[in-house]
């Protein structure tokens, strides 16, 4: 027999919300399975019966809103840590990027729940997502995402001479961390001093450790491309709304 699930758990798969927001609309009476509402915590449902959401939920996740910053170094991607600023702080009016096409008029309120959708370390800069929206995540970070990350590397071969070509193609596929093998990645030179890194994975310090398992240091790290979002001229420490039309 099919298992029954949780149901907050249900409405995540389906890509209705993130299970936060799911115990919230269930605990509001926001939430129908096969037109019955459900406001118990922790109900269970069947995979083939039919969850929908009330106007009210919809109304509320119309509302949310997922930012792009341009990251400087010494700023941390989440929580403050070590006496440095978290890149949620860089979200003040002073400091929208002036070209913004967004009509969405900034407002305190969308500072709450505002997390990052992926991190991207201190030393690094690039482009960073914050979002409200636990469907927006769940698409940038969840076990099972493919989205493509694309990183420019600035780097400086440590064994002398130029970096072999069967050590480029090691970073291509072949390395792996913490005991597993990375997923197969798209890494090119792009000028002399400069590799592109194109990944769809995102472990703890990962580009920083790859290079140095191959003899490279890593001089500078720039994030300029999550899926079909690309950085483009935003400035260092700017920011801006994530356009309608624009998908990852």
């Amino acid at each position: 027999m099919t298992e029954p699930l949780r149901l907050s758990k249900r409405m995540s798969e389906l890509g209705l919300c993130s299970r936060r927001e799911a115990d919230d609309w269930i605990a509001k009476g926001w939430v129908r399975v096969d037109g019955k509402v459900i406001s118990e915590l922790g109900s269970k449902v069947l995979p083939h019966q039919k969850v929908t959401i009330e106007r009210q939920a919809q109304a509320q996740q119309a509302r949310q809103v997922t930012v792009l910053i341009n990251k400087p170094m010494a700023y941390v991607s989440g929580q403050a840590e070590d006496g440095y600023k978290p890149a949620v702080v860089l979200v003040r009016p002073e400091n929208r990027w002036a070209e913004d096409k967004a009509p969405i008029q900034f407002s305190a309120a969308q500072l709450k729940s505002l997390v990052p959708a992926g991190r991207l370390d201190i030393d690094s800069t690039g482009l960073l997502v914050l979002t409200q929206d636990g469907r927006v995540a769940k698409h940038l970070i969840g076990a099972d995402t493919s989205v493509e990350k694309e990183y420019l590397v600035r780097v400086k071969y440590t064994k002398g001479g130029t970096l072999p070509e069967s050590d480029l193609k090691r970073l291509n596929h072949g390395l792996s961390l913490d005991g597993k093998a990375l997923l197969p990645a798209k890494v090119r030179w792009q000028n002399e001093d400069q590799l592109c890194f194109i990944l769809r994975e995102g472990k703890k310090r990962q580009i920083r450790r790859m290079c140095e398992m191959v003899g490279l240091q890593v001089l500078g790290l720039k994030r300029v491309r999550i899926g079909k979002v690309k950085l483009g001229h935003l400035p260092v420490g700017q920011w801006r709304y994530l356009l309608e039309e624009e998908m990852f």
